[in-house]
C-alpha cells in the first residue's frame, strides 16, 4: 500500500505543482491507519486514506477556509444513493449525494486535484 501512496504523492507533488505546497504521510499506530496529506496552498489540505480491502476516503478538509468539506468514500452508510457504498459529502457531512469517482486511485486523485484547482 505504501507504494501507491508514493505514487499518489508523485502525481501531487508533480502534476499540481501549481496548488500544492507540499505532501506528508500521516501514520497512526494501528495498521492501516497511514493516510496521504496534501497541503493546498489555498490553505486547505486533501487526506487520502486507503486500505487493502478496497475501502478509501479523500476528504477534502477546508472548515478552516470556507467552513466545508468534501469528501468522497465508500463507507457502507447511505444505502439510499443510487452509488452505494460510493456517496460524496458535498459542502458538510449532512449533504450527501451520489459519487462517481474512479475506483484507480491514481485516476481519483487527478479527478480530485483538478475539481480542487478549478475551485
Amino acid at each position: 500500500m505504501l507504494e501507491l501512496y508514493r505514487l499518489l504523492k508523485n502525481i501531487a507533488e508533480t502534476e499540481y505543482k501549481d496548488i500544492v505546497v507540499k505532501t506528508a504521510f500521516i501514520h497512526k499506530r494501528t495498521i492501516g491507519s497511514t493516510k496521504l496529506r496534501i497541503f493546498i496552498k489555498d490553505p486547505s489540505f486533501l487526506d487520502i486514506w486507503l486500505s487493502e480491502t478496497g475501502k478509501y476516503s479523500y476528504h477534502w478538509e477546508q472548515r478552516a477556509q470556507r467552513g466545508q468539506i468534501y469528501r468522497h468514500d465508500n463507507a457502507p452508510d447511505f444505502p439510499e444513493i443510487e452509488t452505494y457504498p460510493k456517496h460524496l459529502h458535498d459542502s458538510d457531512d449532512k449533504n450527501v449525494k451520489a459519487s462517481n469517482l474512479p475506483n484507480d486511485p491514481q485516476t481519483a486523485i487527478k479527478q480530485i486535484l483538478d475539481y480542487i484547482r478549478n475551485f
